[in-house]
């Protein structure tokens, strides 16, 4: 016989989420990247993917409606939502109190643009987002940067975007947001989410990106500096590094010393680097005297 507590909490489906648009007179924009989840499945196979504590503060970027939200709070602590959208930050703590009464103290709502916060009232442990597919690399590196305190995370992004986060070197996606994700830690592919779960349906599918915190590489370069490196070299990407690194370098040859000096073939290619030797090239630079030839 079946138990009555076998039975998952319900979760918001199409007819619910349609009913709070109508509700709010929210459209789905194309200009903030909405796109509402409508199925309960995906919003428990997203949460099961992110492996999350019961202990844990989640950030989610970008709630909406709350589906995905309800979900995480079943799951976890405690969850920190950022939301853009007045009408959606106002009305989500009444959705939570209305279908999770005992989990309403336990989500913070800030109205915010992700990629202006850089403090929250709570540190967050995760990151768990459906994210706008046109800032989803941005945000992601802003909240790396700013909460030391996310140690892992799983982000639903376009599918192409999100084979660009998790590409190694040498992998023709491999390029910007591969790189600078791995300063931060390793980042994989955890799935690809269809179409037809979102509302309304976008014209491609959607990718999953699982992420955990690692140590950036050993460096007396900073951040800034090793990151300036990273963006020259995929700027052209085409261009051996001697040639893409000229205008960062101050010439040709300074780039080619830079280079040389961190053990790297000035004739390859960035997309053949790792961020170690990224951030040796940066270290050589800062390193070298002033009028190396």
């Amino acid at each position: 016989m079946t138990s009555v507590e076998s039975t998952p909490p319900p979760l918001l489906g199409a007819t619910e989420i349609r009913r709070l648009a109508g509700e709010l007179d929210v459209r789905p924009t194309k200009t903030l990247g909405q796109n509402f989840v409508i199925d309960g499945n995906t919003i428990r196979r997203i949460v099961a993917t992110a492996k999350l504590d019961p202990t844990e503060t989640v950030l989610e970027v970008g709630p909406g409606l709350g589906s995905l939200t309800l979900g995480l709070l079943d799951a976890a602590a405690r969850v920190v939502a950022v939301e853009i959208d007045p009408k959606l930050a106002a009305r989500l703590p009444q959705t939570v109190t209305e279908m999770r009464p005992e989990k309403a103290e336990n989500l913070t709502v800030i109205l915010s643009d992700a990629m202006k916060v850089t403090e929250l009232p709570h540190a967050p442990t995760a990151l768990v987002a459906n994210l706008p597919y046109n800032v989803a690399v941005p945000v992601v590196l802003h909240l790396l940067e700013h909460f030391p305190s996310l140690r892992h995370g799983l982000v639903m992004v376009q599918d192409e975007v999100a084979d660009r986060m998790a590409a190694g070197p040498g992998n023709k996606t491999y390029g910007v947001p591969s790189v600078k994700g791995a300063w931060y830690g390793t980042m994989r592919k955890a799935g690809v989410i269809g179409m037809n779960v979102f509302w309304p349906a976008p014209k491609i599918n959607s990718g999953l990106v699982g992420f955990e915190r690692g140590n950036p590489p050993q460096t007396t370069a900073t951040r800034q500096e090793v990151f300036a490196v990273i963006d020259a070299a995929f700027a052209q990407r085409r261009k051996t590094l001697r040639a893409a690194l000229a205008g960062w370098a101050g010439s040709p040859a300074l780039a080619e010393a830079a280079l040389l000096a961190a053990g790297v073939d000035p004739q390859a290619r960035g997309e053949k680097l790792g961020i170690a030797e990224f951030a040796a090239i940066a270290e050589a630079k800062v390193a070298s005297v002033p009028g190396t030839p």
